[in-house]
This record gives C-alpha cells, structure tokens and sequence, in this order.
C-alpha cells in the first residue's frame, strides 16, 4: 500500500481510503466489519464516514455506518487508524439528525459529540464539512 501526508499535517494516510456508507442500509454489520478487516489487512488506515450515513439519507438508519465503525474500532489500535467523519449541512430534509442543523460553533460541538459517542472514541483525526 502507498501512503501519503495530508498537506500540513503529519497524518500518514493510504492513498485508498474506505468510504463506508452503505453500513446501516446496505451492508449488514458483519459484513461492514468484514470489509473493515479486510481494507486494514490490506494496509488501508483511512476510513471515511459520516453522521449522515448510511446512504441514501433515512432516519432510521442515521448514524448506522458510525455505529458500526464504532463497534469495530473498540477491538482495534486506534493509534494505527485515521478515521475520517464529517456534519452534516443545514438541509432542512436532514433535520433529524439533529436540532441544530448548520455550521454554527454550536452545531460542530454537538454534531462532533454524537459522533464521537458512535464511534466509541474520543478523538477523530479528520473533520469535514459535508454538503448540504
């Protein structure tokens, strides 16, 4: 596996990152971590998630692919993994994902928050903005 650095960072990432939003809808958790095990066997360590997903967007299933990597990452070395996650915009066909739908201060800690708890980690490497 090549790897690089993100630009003024000193997070070493795979150049193949695992996108991972059909956890929750259309893969079941054994088979998000099957395919989890496989990427890291094969020197992938830059997962990609979001608060949204799975996809397509649907309250029921939102935050399934976070939860699932969460579940995952418990039996993992965190320090060896990037996980990248991202909030969700202010589209108000996404308000239930949270009360606070934006880009305020406040939207970004609580949205922050509620990934952290279903990643089961305290930290995320990577947070992004995500369309709206």
């Amino acid at each position: 596996m090549n790897y690089t650095t993100i630009q003024n960072t000193d997070i070493k990432v795979s150049k193949i990152c695992l996108g991972t939003m059909t956890f929750g809808q259309q893969n079941t958790e054994i088979e998000a971590h099957e395919q989890l095990n496989y990427a890291v066997e094969n020197g992938i360590n830059f997962i990609d998630t979001a608060e949204m997903y799975s996809a397509p967007g649907r309250k029921e299933t939102q935050g399934s692919t976070e939860r699932f990597i969460g579940s995952w990452l418990k039996d993992q070395k965190r320090e060896d993994l990037v996980v990248a996650t991202k909030i969700a915009g202010p589209n108000p066909g996404l308000s239930y994902i949270r009360e606070n739908m934006g880009f305020s201060n406040e939207a970004i800690d609580d949205a922050l928050e509620k990934s952290l708890k279903r990643l089961k980690t305290d930290y995320v490497d990577l947070y992004q903005l995500h369309w709206p």
